[in-house]
């Protein structure tokens, strides 16, 4: 249930008249009064001998007992009381209690028999708008000071009493939500967004790794977006304004949107912020990694495999940072999000613009991200935006999947550094960004784990018998898991792999079952055939190895001197015979 209150306002009759009129796009619905300050208001709404006037007049009667000097300029209050989509049809007598509570806990009527008056209308089935004159009949001001807090609060308790759907307590810090108006307009327009929607996620695409506010403006009008700057008498950018070509008032228009009203972290001061940093154009890559190919402008792979090393590097800012810090990676995850759904092959795009798009409210806190930690990670956003689109398939596809694979475990982490510090809705962002992240996993690791798990099942059968040996003595803990998932065939075979390529494999399993916690994952096997693949910078694509093996193919790493899993392998090979 979401409670609103609006901006006060000084003509009781015209907001009845938008109350019990059509609506802006014929939306209302049998205007009625459910509720009333006393029960007994007349309802213009049912009874045809009653006016809007009647009603306005009875609840004005409290401004008489001013002087006119002595009145307010606004004494019209306004709040209106959502249900949220997919909560039950709630009957007239619900919404009525629903208001009274409403008007109690906002103390407009706090129930000592001298509140001030208010009547409740429903003119929809899924919400009620609550009028009232802010004077009480005392001819004393109400006590309603931070009334939108006291009404989401109430909003959870009734939320909890009846059943309906959990609405997370905000902060004060998530994007101004749509109104009426425009998502009807939308509605009109055939949109699957509001306008409002569209041009915050075209601005936060725009954002993404931008290392200049000329590039950033270059971004917005590179998008289609009519773009205007303010500047203030230094000669100094002061803000900016972006309009949808082809959205216009009803004079024919453009209508302009301030980044501010957007979301707060798109104004320009906070934007300068992400800039505000060594220039994460120029910024070294930090890795010293293999690109496999990468020119100057990164191969779409190239930037998804650094996307993925600078994720890890992110993980453990967030587990072991300071606030500031891992704030600004949390926020810097966000622009890799949106980049790389810009970026991505169509099969995984829209999980991926729907993970972005959750991930948006779990970017932004009360906590100051402190944006000098974070330009790796918004360097690795400028380099998936500059490599282009990538292909679904090959090394493409496959280090898509890969960096997913990561942002996941990274999505988890915002997740419980949200929760720990109480950040509901953050949290609860950050969770549901994690899902959609698991969702486009599914899709964009299909080729390349099939082939993985093909090359797996190819091995000879002492090879296969080596790399399970090596996994009881390694990680006796999901040893039996992992051999009984469908993936483990293509852990078998990345194993062998990084043999091949010249590492220790014993050394590099023991470093990914400990890097993170695995039981949150679908299939463990998985997130070990990424790790070891990333930390041996082997190509993501199978294809590739045979021609960039380092070591005889021919060579069988059982043979290799490994301790204690050549003695385990010894014993489980004449345990066969």
């Amino acid at each position: 249930m979401i409670p609103r209150i609006h901006q006060q306002g000084s003509n009781t009759l015209g907001l009845l008249h938008y109350l019990y009129g059509r609506g802006t796009h014929e939306e209302h619905i049998d205007p009625h009064l459910v509720a009333s300050f006393d029960g007994m208001a007349p309802d213009p709404g049912r009874d045809p001998s009653v006016t809007k006037k009647d009603l306005q007049h009875l609840l004005d009667q409290p401004l008489s007992l001013l002087g006119s000097g002595q009145r307010p300029d606004k004494h019209v209050w306004h709040c209106s009381v959502r249900a949220a989509p997919g909560d039950p049809i709630l009957s007239d007598g619900q919404w009525a209690e629903i208001a009274r509570r409403m008007v109690a806990a906002t103390g407009i009527d706090p129930g000592d028999g001298a509140g001030c008056r208010w009547a409740a209308v429903r003119h929809a089935e899924d919400h009620i708008h609550i009028i009232a004159t802010l004077i009480r009949e005392d001819g004393r001001r109400p006590d309603h000071h931070r009334s939108g807090k006291r009404a989401q609060a109430e909003a959870r308790l009734i939320e909890a009493e009846y059943g309906l759907h959990r609405v997370t307590p905000g902060d004060g810090t998530a994007a101004k939500r749509p109104t009426s108006a425009e998502r009807h307009k939308a509605e009109r327009q055939g949109r699957e967004r509001t306008v409002r929607e569209e041009l915050r996620e075209t601005v936060r695409r725009a954002v993404a790794g931008a290392a200049t506010e000329t590039e950033f403006f270059d971004r917005l009008k590179a998008a289609g977006l009519l773009v205007r700057t303010s500047v203030l008498p230094s000669g100094d950018l002061r803000g900016y304004t972006v309009a949808m070509p082809g959205d216009r008032n009803k004079d024919g228009e453009p209508v302009f949107y301030a980044g501010s009203t957007l979301a707060l972290d798109l104004s320009l001061p906070r934007i300068r912020d992400r800039f505000n940093t060594a220039a994460v154009a120029s910024a070294p890559g930090s890795t010293g990694r293999q690109d496999h190919g990468a020119a100057q402008q990164p191969a779409p792979s190239a930037a998804r495999r650094t996307a993925t090393h600078a994720a890890w590097a992110a993980l453990l800012v967030i587990d072991h940072g300071d606030d500031g810090a891992a704030a600004a990676q949390i926020a810097a995850t966000g622009e890799v999000l949106d980049a790389l759904a810009k970026t991505s092959a169509l099969h995984t795009r829209q999980q991926l613009r729907e993970a972005a798009w959750a991930f948006e409210r779990a970017s932004r806190s009360h906590t100051r991200a402190e944006f000098c930690h974070s330009q790796q990670l918004r360097r690795a956003a400028r380099d998936l935006v500059h490599s282009g689109p990538a292909l679904g398939r090959g090394e493409d596809g496959a280090t898509t999947a890969m960096v997913i694979d990561t942002l996941f475990f990274l999505a988890l982490a915002a997740t419980h550094w949200h929760a720990q510090r109480q950040h509901a809705q953050q949290a609860a962002a950050a969770r549901q960004a994690a899902a959609h992240l698991q969702a486009a996993y599914a899709a964009a690791s299909e080729e390349s784990m099939a082939r993985l798990r093909a090359q797996g099942l190819r091995l000879a059968q002492p090879v296969r018998d080596w790399s399970a040996a090596l996994l009881r003595t390694t990680a006796p803990q999901i040893a039996e898991r992992v051999l009984g998932e469908p993936g483990w065939s293509a852990l078998a075979a990345t194993i062998t792999h990084a043999y091949q390529a010249g590492h220790d494999p014993q050394a590099l399993l023991h470093e990914a079952v400990a890097q993170r916690e695995l039981h949150t994952a679908e299939s463990v096997s998985d997130v070990l055939v990424w790790r070891l693949r990333r930390m041996a910078d082997l190509p993501a694509n199978v294809t590739v190895i045979s021609q960039h093996s380092t070591r005889a193919t021919d060579s069988l790493p059982y043979a290799a001197p490994l301790g204690p899993v050549s003695i385990a392998v010894d014993q489980h090979r004449r345990h066969r015979r």
